[in-house]
C-alpha cells in the first residue's frame, strides 16, 4: 500500500502541470502540437504510484530467509575476484588487497586492486567516449533500464548484495534489508522524478509566434561518484543518479564496501546500462581524488562521507578551477553532530528508545547515527538514566549474521584505532564521566561496546564533533536553561538530522525555529535515523553538506544542464520600435520591389573583384 507522505509528495508535484496549463492558452498538449521539433524533447503520463519498497521479515522458515542464508554460505564460500572495470573491459592490479570480515578479520571475502594514475586518466577517456551516445539516448529509454534495474535488485540480486552488505560492512539483517529496500527506492523513485521535470514547460503566451522548450542535457564531462562504506544504496544511488540524467561516471567505491557495491554495478549492467556509462574504478583515495580534479574535462563531484573529506575535494577543485572546461558540480554530505534533544513534556520511553536504535544500530557508523542527547534534570535521574543504561548493557554486539545481534564490529582498523582514542580521550578528560561501556577489543574483530559518557560541559569536543561510533554523550541540563541550552546546540550541533521530543506544541514550534538552519532533517517525536527515499529526504545542514536532498527531484537537477530552446514562427524584419516614428523612408532608404530585387541580383556589373578595387580609375 502506498505510503501517505509519499503520495503527498507526488500529488503536490503533479499539481505543478495544471497549473502550468492553465497558464497557457491550450493548455501544454495545445503547445507541444505546434513544435516542429518534437523529438528534441519528451513528455510522459504521470500515472503511476510511488511505493517504497516493502521490508522483507525473514521470519524462521520464511523464503525469504532460506534465500539470504544460501547467499551467505555463496559470500563465504567463495573469495570473489572483483576487478576494475572500464568501458566493459576487465583489468586486475599488480598487488591485490583483501576485504575481510569486520567481526571475523581473518576471513576474506573479496580480493581486489587499486587503479593507477594512468588507468584512472584511460577510464575518464573512455567516459568521455561513451557519454556522447549516453546523452543522446532517450529519456524513456534509461527509465525502461532503471526500472529493471530496481525488479533485478529487488528480486534476483536482493540476497546477494544483502550477504555481501552483511558479511564486508559489518551489517545485521534488518540493516542490510533497509539498505537494499533504500537501494530499490532509489532506481524506481528517481524515474518518476525525471518524468516529472522532463514534464516542465517555459510558458508560452504566444503561440503563434514562437514556442518555448527545454531539454535535459548530461553535464559536457565526466561525473566523480566517491561513494562511502556505510550504505550499499547511497554508494550505488551516487553513481547511477548522475548517469540517469545523460552523465558518465567514474565510481570509486569504498574498500569497506567493495563486494556488495561490486554485485551492484553487475545488477546495472544486466539491467542495461551501457558499457563506459559507469565505470567501476577502485582506487587510493588521494589518487583517484588527485587525478579527476586535475582533469579538465571534471563535470562534478558526487560525495558522501565525511564533511574534512568534502573540504579536501573542494580545495582541489578551487585549485585547479582555471583549468577547467566547466564549473565542477559538488555536491556532498557528510554527518556532522547529529542530536537528540528531549523537552520535559517528552515521553520518556520514547526517548530511550529511539536514542538507542538511533545510537547503536549499526555502531553509530550511519550518517544521521545520533551521538548527543540533550535531558532535562526533571527527567534524567529518575526517568531516562536508569532505563538507557540497563538497555544499553543488554544489547548483544557480536558476528552481524547472528540474528541476535543488535550491533557487530566497527568497519575497519582505521576506525577502531580513531575510536579507541576517543575512549582515552573520554577516560582522561576531567569533565567526562563514563557511565557505561568504554571497552574495545580488536582480537578477532574490530569490537567496540555501546559507550554512555555524561558530559558536563557544552565546550568539549565530545559535544561538537563527528564521533561516527557506538559513543554517545549525555549533556543534562537545567529546566530553567532550556532555550539558552537550545541556542547552543543550535550553535554547536552541525549535522544531517537532528531529534526533538515533547508533547508541549509550544515548545515543538520554537525548536523549528531553533534549529531551522543547523540540521538538514528535523524529526519531532521520532529518531534522527531511518530516513526513507522520497519520505524523508536528506541533507545536511551548514558545513556538513551541500543538502542537495538525494532522493527528490532537487538531487536530478544537479546532474543536469537544461537548454532552453526558441523556435520562431514571425521573424522580426522591421529593426525599429512603434514608439520611435521612424521609418526606412524617413531615413531616406527606399525599399526595392520584389522586381527591382530581382534585376540587382542578375547585376553582376555592381560589384567589382576586391582585387581590383585600389585599381579603379578616378
Amino acid at each position: 500500500m502506498m505510503s501517505k507522505v509519499a503520495h503527498g509528495i507526488v500529488s503536490n508535484m503533479r499539481s505543478i502541470l495544471p497549473r502550468l496549463e492553465a497558464s497557457v492558452k491550450g493548455g501544454l498538449l495545445a503547445v507541444r502540437s505546434t513544435s516542429k521539433n518534437t523529438g528534441l524533447t519528451e513528455h510522459f503520463t504521470l500515472d503511476e504510484q510511488v511505493v517504497n519498497e516493502e521490508l522483507l521479515q525473514y521470519e524462521e522458515g520464511s523464503v525469504e530467509r532460506m534465500a539470504l542464508e544460501n547467499a551467505l554460505l555463496g559470500v563465504l564460500n567463495k573469495v570473489e575476484k572483483v576487478p576494475i572495470v572500464i568501458n566493459g573491459q576487465e583489468f586486475q592490479a599488480k598487488e591485490e588487497l583483501q576485504q575481510v570480515l569486520p567481526y571475523k578479520i581473518q576471513q576474506p571475502i573479496a580480493h581486489y586492486g587499486h587503479a593507477h594514475r594512468v588507468l584512472i586518466q584511460t577510464a575518464i577517456d573512455k567516459s568521455l567516449e561513451a557519454q556522447v551516445k549516453w546523452d543522446k539516448t532517450k529519456l524513456s529509454e534509461r527509465i525502461d533500464i532503471w526500472e529493471r534495474a530496481a525488479e533485478l535488485i529487488a528480486g534476483k540480486h536482493r540476497y546477494n548484495i544483502m550477504a555481501a552488505t552483511m558479511l564486508g560492512q559489518g551489517k545485521t539483517l534488518r540493516q542490510a534489508e533497509t539498505d537494499v529496500a533504500e537501494l530499490v527506492d532509489f532506481m524506481r523513485i528517481n524515474p518518476v522524478f525525471l518524468r516529472e521535470l522532463a514534464n516542465y514547460e517555459p510558458i508560452n503566451g504566444a503561440l503563434q509566434d514562437c514556442r518555448n522548450s527545454m531539454r535535459l542535457r548530461g553535464l559536457s564531462g565526466f561525473v566523480a561518484a566517491i561513494s562511502p562504506f556505510n550504505f550499499t544504496g547511497i554508494a550505488g544511488n551516487l553513481a547511477y543518479t548522475p548517469a540517469l540524467m545523460g552523465n558518465s561516471v567514474l565510481w570509486k567505491p569504498s574498500d569497506s564496501a567493495i563486494l556488495s557495491n561490486y554485485f551492484v554495478f553487475k545488477a546495472m549492467q544486466e539491467a542495461g546500462v551501457p558499457h563506459g556509462v559507469v565505470n567501476f574504478v577502485p582506487a587510493e583515495e588521494m589518487t583517484f581524488a588527485s587525478v579527476v580534479t586535475q582533469h579538465p574535462k571534471l563535470a562534478g563531484i558526487n560525495f558522501t562521507g565525511t564533511s574534512n573529506v568534502l573540504k579536501v575535494l573542494w580545495q582541489l577543485v578551487a585549485q585547479n578551477i582555471n583549468f577547467y572546461e566547466n564549473y565542477p558540480r559538488l555536491v556532498g554530505e557528510g554527518g556532522g553532530k547529529n542530536f537528540h534533544f528531549v523537552h520535559p513534556s517528552a515521553d520518556p520511553e520514547m526517548a530511550v528508545a529511539c536514542t538507542i536504535r538511533a545510537a547503536f544500530e549499526y555502531s553509530g557508523q550511519k550518517c544521521s547515527s545520533c551521538s548527543m542527547l540533550y535531558v532535562p534534570e526533571s527527567l534524567w535521574e529518575d526517568h531516562i538514566r536508569h532505563p538507557l543504561l540497563k538497555v544499553t548493557s543488554s544489547l548483544f554486539v557480536g558476528p552481524a549474521t547472528y540474528c541476535d545481534c543488535f550491533c557487530s564490529a566497527v568497519i575497519n582498523r582505521r576506525a577502531y584505532d580513531r575510536i579507541y582514542m576517543w575512549l582515552r580521550y573520554i577516560l582522561q578528560s576531567p569533565s567526562c564521566q563514563l557511565l557505561i561501556g568504554g571497552t574495545c577489543d580488536k582480537q578477532n574483530g574490530y569490537f567496540v561496546d555501546p559507550t554512555v559518557v555524561q558530559v558536563k560541559d557544552l565546550d568539549n569536543i565530545i559535544c561538537r564533533e563527528e564521533l561516527l561510533a557506538p559513543i554517545l554523550g549525555v549533556y543534562v541540563y537545567p529546566d530553567d536553561k532550556l532555550k539558552e541550552t537550545m541556542t547552543k546546540v543550535a550553535e554547536i550541533n552541525h549535522g544531517l538530522a537532528g531529534s526533538v521530543f515533547a508533547k508541549d506544541q509550544n515548545f515543538i514550534q520554537e525548536a523549528y525555529e531553533a534549529f531551522r538552519f543547523n540540521v538538514g532533517n528535523l524529526n519531532v517525536n521520532d529518531k534522527s535515523t531511518g530516513s526513507m527515499v522520497g519520505q524523508q529526504p536528506f541533507g545536511a545542514g551548514h558545513m556538513t553538506g551541500t543538502s542537495d536532498k538525494l532522493g527528490t527531484p532537487h538531487c536530478l537537477l544537479r546532474w543536469t544542464s537544461p537548454q532552453v530552446i526558441k523556435e520562431s514562427y514571425k521573424p522580426h524584419v522591421n529593426i525599429y520600435y512603434p514608439y520611435m516614428q521612424i521609418t526606412e523612408q524617413n531615413q531616406g532608404i527606399i525599399p526595392l520591389d520584389s522586381e527591382q530585387k530581382e534585376a540587382v541580383a542578375q547585376d553582376n556589373s555592381s560589384f567589382v573583384a576586391s582585387s581590383d578595387e585600389d585599381n579603379r580609375p578616378i
